[in-house]
């Protein structure tokens, strides 16, 4: 039985898949012809999984003259059907993913790069479990500028930022209220809610699973359905990099463990230091900032945020229970012991960005990789290697990386590179207020 026939109330569905940027791709389809899309998927060319972030074909794209824009075959995964509470009558929308036609999977999807990241684990007899701290500020782009909304209890605009305050949250009781709802509706695990060091900024945390998929899943659907919600409450979501010059940015943080077939984890014992497996991946994650900087920064606002002292990381370290690390061990329990990724901002793909986190753990395991001694103190008073701080460096960086092409298939790569040097050369030419209005609530 589909779940279309529990739901009799739905009258249309959307198909999409997530294209380089995480930009929600695809289709909406009448409920007579769902049955058809479940058994079969759908078709639409694969150059549409790798357009830059104004929806534009990249103009040198082997996938599109040279290939004759060829179509691909996109087929529903493994989630199946998700309401989307956001619309004003009842919709659902149907995940898919790219294959050719010989069923072989299409390597410039990102879903699938990071199922063979998955399955690479799996070879071992290991899963990774992951969770994702999600972001983002809530905004007034009604004018000109943006600035933070009005409360819809007293209608007035708080006078500064205010770390994990509950009257924060209070404030926008309704938005947090529906949102935990509709996070329940479409099976996403949300845990706490804070507010952050930002004008209107907050956080949700998502639960660990261990399926890495679901949790990419999870982020993307996520943010779309943050920034519908928003927009019923009369604001804007936006988990863009960088959205105020004077306050902090918004992260995408990962934490991360994994297990053995019993379900044990193997980066836990009953040390300090945990095991050598965990010693491995943290050097695997390190090895891997320089390389894969234009995943976790992936727009030309992601670098106003990589900014010292301004509450993201810039140094490339790890540390124990350490926020200035880029790569963190948190406290608590030796049993849980995992790591902290606290690289990549708000604005990233969620498929792309969790493949390049355990793509590189899982080199720092294969190779047996060491790291450095962890650092005590404050990472951004230390000399230690950096972050690239430029688009142009991650980019160039990404494109003579040996290890991005471990991690990714060399076709995802090539895409991604035209992709981002497209959208460099346009980017130059916006004013500030353009740049904005283009991140705003798009990333």
């Amino acid at each position: 039985m589909s779940w279309l026939d529990d739901n009799p109330d739905v009258k249309n569905v959307r198909c999409g898949a997530a294209d380089l940027n995480g930009q929600a791709r695809g289709k909406r389809v009448p409920r007579r012809f769902a049955a058809k899309l479940e058994q079969e998927g759908t078709r639409f060319p694969l150059s549409v999984l790798n357009l830059d972030i104004w929806g534009e074909d990249i103009d040198d794209s082997p996938l599109v003259f040279e290939s004759g824009d060829a179509d691909g075959v996109l087929l529903p995964t493994e989630r199946g059907y998700v309401p989307m509470p956001w619309l004003s009558s009842p919709s659902a929308i149907l995940p898919l993913w790219a294959f050719h036609e010989d069923g072989t999977a299409f390597a410039g999807d990102p879903r699938h790069a990071l199922a063979q990241v998955v399955a690479r684990y799996k070879a071992l007899g290991l899963t990774p479990v992951a969770a994702t701290e999600m972001e983002f500020y809530l905004v007034d782009d009604s004018g000109r500028g943006i600035r933070q909304p009005k409360s819809p209890k007293s209608g007035k605009r708080r006078a500064g930022a205010e770390v994990l305050s509950l009257r924060a949250l209070d404030a926008f009781d309704q938005f947090f209220n529906d949102l935990y709802d509709a996070c329940d509706a479409m099976n996403i695990p949300a845990e706490a809610a804070i507010s952050e060091g930002g004008l209107g900024q907050f956080e949700v945390n998502l639960e660990h699973v261990p399926d890495a998929l679901k949790a990419a899943d999870d982020a993307w659907l996520f943010k779309m359905l943050v920034r519908g919600l928003a927009r019923n409450h009369g604001m804007a979501a936006s988990f863009m990099a960088k959205p105020y010059e004077d306050y902090a940015g918004n992260g995408l943080h990962t934490h991360f463990s994994v297990i053995n077939a019993d379900g044990n984890n193997v980066f836990a014992n009953d040390t300090h230091e945990g095991t050598p497996l965990l010693q491995h991946a943290i050097a695997g994650c390190l090895k891997g900032i320089p390389d894969l900087a234009l995943i976790f920064a992936p727009h030309g606002n992601s670098y106003e945020r990589l900014v010292p002292g301004n509450h993201a990381p810039t140094g490339i370290c790890w540390a124990y229970d350490n926020r200035t690390a880029s790569v963190r061990v948190p406290g608590g329990s030796y049993k849980a012991r995992r790591i902290e990724h606290r690289l990549a901002g708000g604005d990233v793909n969620p498929y792309l960005f969790l493949a390049a986190v355990l793509g590189s753990a899982l080199v720092g395991i294969e190779d047996k990789l060491t790291p450095p001694a962890p650092i005590t103190g404050n990472a951004y008073d230390q000399k230690l290697p950096q972050v690239p701080g430029s688009w142009s460096e991650a980019i160039d960086s990404f494109e003579q990386s040996t290890l991005a092409r471990r991690i990714f298939n060399g076709q995802l790569v090539d895409n991604l590179i035209r992709t981002k040097r497209q959208e460099m050369y346009h980017f130059k030419e916006l004013s500030a207020e353009e740049q904005l209005d283009l991140y705003l609530d798009t990333v």
